[in-house]
């Protein structure tokens, strides 16, 4: 655990890496494995599964969820070979209640509320919808 790391109960933390500075908001579940950058923001209700790593200076809006596991078998997979990675950049924002499906999100994007990412996101911009897709560059 980093320092100045706030942390509002209840929350569930299992053997995840918090850095310095990080805020977890109330009603959070961080997984095991979970690395979350330093000056990051996680806003209440939010969940964040295993093989997810969040970058410097992000901010995670409520009831974000992120999801590993693409029920390739039709259901969910028991077996944890079959999840995959999530890695998210630096100075992202993800607003309420997006989902994010394992996928690579570069540095400077926005996920506008309600968003679903479902592929990888290589260039900077706002994204949105469902599928997201850009709405427009910065």
């Amino acid at each position: 655990m980093g320092v100045n790391v706030k942390i509002v109960e209840p929350c569930n933390l299992y053997e995840c890496e918090l850095c310095d500075e990080v805020f977890v908001g109330p009603f959070v579940e961080i997984q095991r494995g979970v690395k979350v950058g330093a000056k990051s923001r996680i806003q209440s209700h939010s969940f964040i599964c295993e093989l997810v790593s969040i970058g410097e200076s992000c901010f995670i809006g409520h009831g974000v969820m992120f999801i590993n596991d693409l029920f390739q078998k039709g259901g969910p997979a028991c077996d944890s070979a079959l999840w995959r990675e999530t890695k998210i950049g630096n100075n992202v924002s993800i607003g309420s209640n997006a989902t994010i499906l394992p996928v690579d999100i570069c540095d400077g994007v926005v996920i506008g509320a309600g968003s679903v990412v479902t592929k990888n996101i290589t260039k900077k911009g706002i994204y949105a919808g469902n599928p997201a897709r850009l709405i427009r560059e910065i």
